[in-house]
Formats: C-alpha cells, sequence, structure tokens
C-alpha cells in the first residue's frame, strides 16, 4: 500500500526507512476503500481455494505445481495455485489495494515485504475435522496456526510489537475449509461413520467456531468465514453422485447448506461476544450456485464439467499434460479442473461479493 514519501525523513531508524520504501514500490488497481478502513496485509488459512503453492512443499498426492495448471499466471507458470490463474487470495488482495498475489508462506524466496503485505498457510485437501488432512497428508489447520505463530515472531522482529498488533488487529484474514471435509472424508471415503449429517456439520462447525477463537487470542479482528459451496454440483460430484446424467447430487448440497446454516450463527455469537471481533460469514452458496445454473447470464457456456481433460473427474494429479488436454477456451468454462473454478468464476464472485463483506469490517 502506497505510504506518503514525505515521511521517510522522519523515520528514526534505518529499518523504518527501509520498510517504508518497500511499501512504496506496489501498486495495484483497487476499490475505494472507506476512510476509516486501512486493511495492511491479507492472511489465508484453509485448503486449496487459497492455496498458493505451500503443497509444493509437502509430500502429498495433492499437488498442482506442474502443468497445466497456471497457464494463465504470469507467463504460464504452475506455482501450486489449483487454477488455470490466480485464487480468491490473490484477487480479494489485489482489491483491497494491498498486492496482485498472495505467496505462500512456505515459499522459500519469501522476503520482508512478503510477510508484512499478507501470505497464504492453505493447504489444498485440509479441512475442518482434523481426519481430512491426514487422508492426504496436507497440513492441518492446527499445523497451519503453528506456521501462523513463527509468522508473528518474523513480523515482530521486523517491525515492534506495536506495529506488529496493528497488522494482526487490521489485516484481513480469510478461512477457506469444509469442501473436503464434506465430499472426501463424510461422503467419498466414509471416514466418519459413525456421525450422521447433522452430527458431522456440528463438528465442523465447532472445529470453524473454535479456529477463530484461537485467531482472536493472536489478536485477530476481521476474520472472513466462507461457507461451503454447492458440492453437489461441481463436475467431480456430479460424476460420482448425480446418476448417468451428472445432474447435481443434492445431498452434498444439503450438507453444505446445513454446515453453512451453523456457522453463520456462530459467527454471529462470536461477533457479539468477543469485544471488537469482526468475524463475517461469506455466502459463496448462492453466488456460485447461480453462476453454475445461469452461465450465460456470466458470460460463461460450460458448468457442468471442467476444462481439464474430460472435465469430469480430473484434478490435482490427474490434470496434468501428459494425459489430459485443455479446452479450447479456459474462459467459457466455470470450473478449470473437476473440483476448482477458473480464475475467471473467481473473478465475477469477487466483484459479486468484496463490498458487501468489506463494508462489515468497519
Amino acid at each position: 500500500m502506497k505510504e506518503n514519501t514525505s515521511r521517510s525523513s522522519s523515520c528514526s531508524s534505518l529499518k523504518l526507512c527501509l520498510l517504508s520504501i518497500l511499501f512504496l514500490t506496489e501498486t495495484v488497481v483497487a476499490i475505494k476503500l472507506p476512510p476509516n478502513l486501512k486493511i495492511p496485509a491479507l492472511i489465508a488459512f484453509g485448503d486449496s481455494i487459497v492455496d498458493t503453492g505451500n503443497n509444493n512443499n509437502v509430500k502429498t498426492v495433492v499437488k498442482c505445481d506442474f502443468q497445466p495448471y497456471g497457464i494463465n499466471f504470469q507467463g504460464g507458470v504452475p506455482t501450486g495455485r489449483f487454477c488455470d490463474g490466480r485464487v480468491p487470495a490473490d484477487l480479494l488482495a489485489e482489491e483491497v489495494g494491498i498486492k496482485s498475489v498472495v505467496p505462500a508462506y512456505l515459499d522459500p524466496n519469501l522476503t520482508p515485504k512478503d510477510l508484512l503485505t499478507g501470505v497464504s498457510f492453505a493447504s489444498g485437501g485440509s479441512g475442518y475435522d482434523p481426519i481430512t488432512p491426514k487422508l492426504v497428508a496436507a497440513i492441518s489447520l492446527q499445523k497451519q496456526l503453528e506456521y501462523f505463530e513463527e509468522y508473528i515472531e518474523k513480523v515482530k522482529n521486523l517491525v515492534g510489537e506495536e506495529r506488529k498488533n496493528f497488522i494482526l488487529a487490521s489485516s484481513l484474514f480469510l478461512l477457506v475449509a469444509g469442501s473436503d471435509d464434506i465430499a472426501n472424508t463424510y461422503y467419498d471415503l466414509h471416514a466418519r461413520p459413525h456421525y450422521d449429517v447433522d452430527s458431522y456439520t456440528t463438528l465442523m462447525a465447532n472445529s470453524a467456531s473454535d479456529f477463530v477463537n484461537k485467531l482472536y487470542g493472536y489478536g485477530v479482528r476481521r476474520i472472513a468465514v466462507f461457507g461451503a459451496p454447492p458440492l453437489g454440483c461441481i463436475p467431480s460430484q456430479r460424476t460420482l453422485g448425480g446418476g448417468l446424467l451428472r445432474e447435481c447430487a443434492e445431498y452434498y448440497n444439503d450438507a453444505a447448506k446445513l454446515f453453512n446454516s451453523k456457522i453463520s450463527t456462530k459467527l454471529d455469537y462470536l461477533r457479539k461476544t468477543l469485544p471488537d471481533s469482526k468475524p463475517v460469514y461469506i455466502n459463496i452458496y448462492d453466488p456460485l450456485y447461480d453462476i453454475i445454473q445461469n452461465p450465460t447470464k456470466y458470460g460463461f457456456g460450460v458448468s457442468n464439467k471442467g476444462c481439464c481433460g474430460t472435465g469430469a473427474i480430473e484434478v490435482a494429479v490427474l490434470c496434468n499434460k501428459i494425459t489430459s488436454s485443455v479446452c479450447p477456451d479456459v474462459s467459457s468454462h466455470v470450473f478449470w479442473d473437476s473440483y476448482h473454478p477458473t480464475e475467471k468464476t473467481y473473478k465475477v464472485l469477487v466483484s459479486l461479493l468484496v463490498d458487501k463483506f468489506v463494508n462489515q469490517f468497519i
């Protein structure tokens, strides 16, 4: 974010001068924030929707640091984002004027500027249920919090206690998880046989609420918690549960809506009971469902299959340049692979959501 260059003359130390210069170098096109809202950084936790490359450094099958992933990312570079281009963490950071790309915390090339303007701790395959990341050797939410503790110490060493506290209290934090819990752990792998849908979504909502509470304990105040999407309408779940015609599998959708109702209620409670806290529920279900059901309304042509391979099942290692071709026009597809939307879809979603939830942080 830009700072007035005249301040450099009043810097009390070389460290502060250098940090001021760092912030001068980033210029992005952004929405106009309310004058009383300052967001110095964006930090993400969760799963593959906001994983910007952490799984590159993890021994897991849930990887995408190879082509054709990233074909629309800065010259066609596969970075470990589960997309053809950028993901919501990147786009939201750009929208609020921070930067256009949010690096992964485990990126070995992180700079001080990266740390001060935000990173992603998310890991593809993770979830609220502690069993979920274990099934695919992803980074659990608990481990993501441990990395966050390291991050806090690094920021403190860079800018001191007071500025560190400001960054924690004023930055935008994203929590995006739940899809892999419902789709993979509960339904596809039946890894929680003693739970029904109601008790399992309660487990998820309790875990999400506990995570928000822990962030609050670190001094975090602005937390955007994304609900589950219409899982039954994503290509892979259509293939697995939608019959011969690959219709939306409504039992996935019903579970997603049940979880969303529970986490929304819990966040309302936390907002009222935690002083100065601003946890916000982000309803991703309804806008994505509308895009899927009415693709032409948003400039898409295909919403029931991905762009990679057949579009019916390919994701992660199954979506590769050796065995999978890419559709002629990525921009016509709502989904990039069988599980993740395209950058274009994410851009549409961000444009529909950003004004609503940013204003809730005032």
